[in-house]
Order: C-alpha cells, then structure tokens, then sequence
C-alpha cells in the first residue's frame, strides 16, 4: 500500500501534535499514523501523557497544535473511552441526587447498571452473550455506589460496546482487579479485539498489554520513543529503561511526634462475631479479628468480597458497627466516641482521594491539610504545623516539590503527598486503600519503599488493602483474607 492510500485509510492520523497544561507540554511532536487492522498498546510511566493523548484522540481536548485528522468512519462509529474517571464521576452525581431520606427503606439505589447499557438494536441474544462475557449479569440491577471497583470497571466496558464505536480506548483496564477477575477480563479482551475494529489500551506495565495488540507505543516526558511490533519495542534500549524501576532514597523523619497517644497494651482493634447486611444482601459474617500492638495487617480479598465495607466499619463512615462487639483503641464503638474522635487516629492514603483534590492546590497545601481531615486546605494552619509539614516532605524526597500544583505531578508522586498527608497528624493507623492501584511498577516500588520507611521507625501501625498476598510491604505480619460465599464472605485470620 503506497503512503498517500495508507494516509486515506487511516482511521486516524496525527502529525506534530502538541499540547501544554499552564506552559508544561504534555504532549510533543506526536506524529503516528493508525491503519485498518490494528489494535494499539500505549507504555509508560505515570505522567508520561497517555490519558492526555487518548482525551485528543477522544475528542474530549480541542486545544492543540498540530494536526488531527479523523477518517469517516471514526466520525461517524465515534469513540468510546473507558476509565476510572469516568466511574467518578457517575458516583458523585448520584451521590449529589440521593434521595435516601425520603424513601421508605433509607437507600437510593441511584443510577443501576443496566441503566447504562445503551442496547437499543441489539438482539436479545446478542445483548446477552456480551452480559455474559463480561460476567455483569448478576449485578445489572444494583447501584454502581453499591459495586466494587472491578465491577465498576466491567459495567463501563460494557457500556462502551454497547454504544458499537469505531475506537475503544480502554485507560488501564486491568487496575482494581483481582487475579482471578483479572483473566477472565483478559480472555474477554481478546474475544472483543478479535470482534471490535480497533482497540486502544494504555498500559502502565509489560503485562498489561492484551495478547491481541499487534502495536505498541512507548511515551515518556510526552514524545513517542519507539513504536512497532510489541516485542521488538519491549527488547529496544528505550523500552528496557522505561521497564527498569529505580531506587529512591528517603531521608529521617521528623524527630518528634506533634500528636500521638501513649502506648496501649490492649488490642488496637478487636471484633467479635461481627456482621454487616444491607437488606436481603449479608456481605460478611462471623468477623472476629484481633490486631495486636506491633502487628501490621494486609485486607486481602476479591472484588466486592467486603473489605471496603470493614474500612468504613472501622472508621465511622458505617453505623453498622453499633450494637456489635466492635472496640477501636480500647475502647468499645458507641461508648460516647465521636465519628471524628475516630477519623483523628486513622491516616488514609486511596486512589480516589488524589481525584478530589481542588484544582490549583499546592503540594504544601494538601498536605497541611491532613491536619484538618479535610480535601483542600480550608483552615489557617499554625507555624508549628507547616514545619511539621515541611518535614515530612523532606522525609519523603518531596521538598523540592513543596510548591508544585498538586494535579502536575505524576500518579505516583501525588501518592507519596497524600501519603506525607496522612501522617502529618501522626496517626496511630495508617490505612492504605489499594493506594498502589493505577501505578506503574517504579512508582509501586518507591510508594511500598515509603511506607516501610515509615512504619521501620515505629510511627504507626499498617492497615493494607489489596486484592492478592503479592506485592506488600515487608512490615506485614498478619493477613485477613476474605472468602466470598453465598451468604456473605467469611474472613480467615492467619500470621506472616
């Protein structure tokens, strides 16, 4: 095929792309060309430009210079972008709408999953295979603030079929996944490439590059450093660094604690026969859990298994632990504590809390204000809390960020600040919610390196979420595992 008849049956093209966020480029000198027949793979780190050169592609980003052009067929199929923002975003609008209060049974369910599947012109048959493929079809009548994050991510998928684009970007599509959903989701990719005429998967790290991708694009600091065939570009010297994770080196922490409680000898949780329900659904029972002093514990468990539900349990954001022999800190839950009394003594690092940070926030500003619990610095601080701010910067190797916009840095250097935000109050429990979720492996390594770091010197105790027994902090001693059941999960308790 000569170069002027590829250029006409490209489903798209781009030449010199560029693109700047407040005088930073994002994006430079982008030229590639997608041609019939291909499904692409884009590689790199956090903040190497991937999410902004597929919101271009989308259509979601008009301000840029260089040269777009769309075939017909991409016009008129449209784009479908599957993300983890996207789910965000149809949480808190529901969250925004709830009307809970004025029905009968307290609860909204709000937007359901079958209310986003768009399957006008579809068979039954056909619509039901796909239902099937994606295994949603027990959950289609449930709320999406009531699924877990893997669930979450199949019903958008499944949304993005439906609609039958021309482009399927899919933003990581294996992040908050379990190992098990995480194959099955794999074989369901491959099903759909085989099916869809072009698939765009950005990717973090080598094994998340579907089978099916015959292309693959390497992006770092926002220019393209190789592209090809997928094996050829993973063995090129540029795709050996970009895989090679780096050492970083912390500093002391802060020498003394600005808050803190004396040492307990009593359990710093304890649970006994505990069980939470939401009307007919009971998702666990039997719970009992003791957490000594010194012990640092890994949730472990599949999607929608509960262990977000023990978190809230845990930290007053569910009442469900009244009534129920649940002590915290020595102390029995509903003995006169207030839910900020208990929100004081946890540290939280999530994936969803970096989302929520106001737009224009210093990296000081948002870790200040951990001191507050709050998103976005609302209060005053005093001089003694931005020098304890100031420390844990240092402690971490991020004060020479201490005056960057939170939202310029990249995935894993905001998880470091939230990070350096949870302990600025000195938390007796720093609780980590699938905080390396949507990092690539350097970025995993250095924030796992951190907490160690921190928790060596005896700050804290670790609560750590995660799917699987795989890749944890070495300060892990103790691990609940969920079991899933009909009838509501059962935990195991066991040492490390």
């Amino acid at each position: 095929m000569s170069a002027i008849n590829e250029k006409q049956n490209a489903l798209f093209s781009l030449e010199n792309l560029a693109l700047s966020y407040r005088a930073k480029p994002a994006l430079q000198g982008i030229s590639w060309r997608w041609v019939p027949g291909e499904h692409w793979a884009i590689l790199g780190a956090n903040g190497a430009g991937k999410t902004t050169l597929a919101t271009v592609i989308a259509g979601e980003q008009t301000r840029f210079a260089g040269t777009f052009h769309r075939s017909a067929a991409l016009r008129d199929g449209g784009t479908a972008y599957v993300c983890f923002e996207r789910g965000r975003r149809l949480c808190e609008r529901d969250q925004k709408l709830d009307c809970a209060e004025f029905e009968t049974d307290a609860r909204d369910i709000g937007t359901r999953v079958i209310d986003l599947l768009p399957t006008e012109g579809w068979s039954k048959t056909d619509s039901d295979a796909l239902i099937e493929l994606l295994g949603i079809g027990d959950i289609l009548d449930r709320g999406l603030r009531y699924i877990s994050t893997g669930q979450m991510r199949k019903a958008l998928l499944a949304s993005a079929l439906f609609s039958k684009p021309a482009l399927l970007i899919l933003d990581s599509p294996l992040d908050g996944l379990d190992v098990a959903t995480q194959e099955r989701l794999r074989e369901a990719l491959d099903s759909i490439m085989a099916q869809t005429p072009a698939v765009l998967t950005l990717c973090r790290s080598a094994e998340e590059i579907p089978d099916a991708c015959n292309k693959l694009m390497l992006l770092e600091g926002g220019r393209i450093t190789a592209m090809g065939d997928p094996q050829t570009v993973l063995e090129s010297p540029e795709g050996i660094r970009l895989l090679e994770p780096s050492a970083l080196e912390f500093s002391a922490l802060p020498g003394e604690k600005l808050t803190g409680a004396p040492a307990r000898s009593e359990p710093t949780i304890e649970l006994q026969d505990v069980a939470v329900s939401f009307g007919d659904l009971c998702v666990f029972r039997d719970l009992t859990w003791r957490m000594a002093p010194q012990q640092h514990t890994v949730i472990v468990g599949p999607n929608g298994c509960g262990k977000s539900t023990l978190l809230d349990l845990l930290t007053g954001d569910n009442h469900k632990a009244y009534g129920q022999n649940v002590s915290l800190f020595g102390r029995r839950r509903g003995s006169g504590e207030s839910v900020w009394d208990i929100k004081a003594r946890f540290g939280r690092v999530d994936a969803r809390m970096q989302f929520a940070v106001p737009n224009g926030s210093s990296v000081e500003s948002v870790v200040l204000s951990g001191f507050f619990d709050s998103v976005g610095l609302r209060d005053r601080p005093s001089d003694q809390q931005r020098s304890g701010a100031r420390d844990w910067l240092v402690a971490l190797g991020l004060s020479a960020h201490k005056e960057s916009e939170f939202h310029t840095l990249s995935f894993g250097l905001q998880r470091l600040v939230l990070l350096a935000r949870a302990m600025v109050k000195e938390p007796e429990i720093l609780l980590l919610d699938e905080a390396t979720l949507s990092l690539d492996p350097r970025h995993r390594k250095m924030l796992l390196e951190a907490v160690d770091h921190v928790i060596d010197q005896g700050r804290c105790q670790l609560l750590f979420v995660s799917h699987t027994v795989g890749e944890l902090p070495r300060c892990i001693n103790q691990v609940l595992h969920f079991e899933p059941r009909e009838d509501g999960s059962r935990v195991q308790v066991s040492e490390r």
